[in-house]
């Protein structure tokens, strides 16, 4: 069963042809009372144009009270502008007879307004919790869209951050790889025009123990000693005394002395620029004893002494 009444009851057109007449004789009498032609025609539209616009809001329910009394203030200031027409045209009928159409159209709207209105429909109070409903949700939507856009400004802003760092640390990478072969380069250049006699100075091993500490077994592996001479592996002051004890000992010292000829005389085959320097820094001896054996390895075999 449908309980909503006609989209259009009878009632309203009587109303619709109430508010046209009203309009119409309200726009005569408010020109007609400026004495101003078409400036006092616009001043009787803009309070047409207000109450239609009134009516509107009534007929679609919004605004409430307000907007009712705002129609019902409309229709009497209307009306009183009617009654001072009728004065000033000295006519008593104009006086009431145009006053008494506006406020019957407005009186007629009003009662079609209600009889028209749906049973069904909700109250204003209820319409207004609904209204609070929606603007509250409304509110949170626009509130998470905020703070959402929020959250992706910053999430922007950390992930530039994270960028710049990065370039900068790839930036250092570089600039240490670049340093690191100008190094590279630069040494090798040295090794390249550093003369021979310098590069002999500088020892391609750890250096030699000092030759009274090592060996006699480790020097003959290196340097075998001249007619397989058998010598012993312990220092002189350690070895077993003979019947001749001089003679045992001076064979030692020289033993150890062409030995350490032999080793200079491999070091100027490898290096024709050794200086005493370096057979002193060699062999741990003397700088005396360092020039003695570097004159005797470059001396003829036949005049060494």
């Amino acid at each position: 069963m449908n309980l909503r009444p006609p989209s259009a009851p009878p009632i309203l057109y009587g109303a619709y042809a109430l508010a046209g007449l009203s309009l119409i004789w309200s726009g005569y009498a408010i020109t007609d009372l400026m004495h101003s032609g078409k400036f006092g025609l616009s001043v009787a539209l803009a309070g047409d144009i207000g109450w239609l616009t009134i009516m509107w809001a009534e007929h679609k329910r919004r605004g409430g009270i307000p907007v009712m009394a705002a129609g019902w203030v409309i229709a009497v200031g209307v009306g009183f502008l009617l009654v001072l027409h009728g004065i000033e045209e000295q006519s008593v009928p104009q006086a009431i007879a145009g006053p008494f159409v506006v406020l019957v159209a407005k009186g007629v709207a009003t009662v079609a307004l209600l009889v028209t209105r749906d049973p069904a429909a909700l109250t204003a109070e209820q319409e207004a919790e609904i209204h609070s409903v929606m603007r509250d949700s409304e509110y949170e939507a626009r509130l998470h869209a905020a703070r959402l856009s929020r959250l992706d400004q910053a999430a922007d802003a950390e992930i530039a951050r994270i960028h710049a760092e990065a370039r900068i640390r790839l930036a250092r990478d570089d600039a240490d790889f670049e340093i690191g072969l100008q190094r590279l380069e630069k040494r090798a250049a040295i090794e390249r025009n550093t003369p021979l006699a310098i590069a002999g100075a500088q020892p391609a091993e750890p250096p030699a123990e000092p030759l009274a500490q090592v060996g006699t077994q480790q020097l003959s592996e290196s340097f075998p000693a001249p007619g397989n001479m058998l010598v012993s592996t312990t220092e002189p002051s350690a070895q077993q005394a003979e019947p001749f004890g001089f003679s045992a000992h001076a064979s030692t010292q020289s033993a150890q002395r062409m030995e350490a000829i032999e080793k200079v005389a491999e070091l100027l085959a490898q290096d024709p620029g050794l200086t005493a320097a370096q057979v002193e820094e060699r062999l741990s001896v003397s700088p005396a004893t360092a020039k003695r054996y570097l004159r005797e390895a470059r001396a003829p075999r036949g005049g060494t002494k």
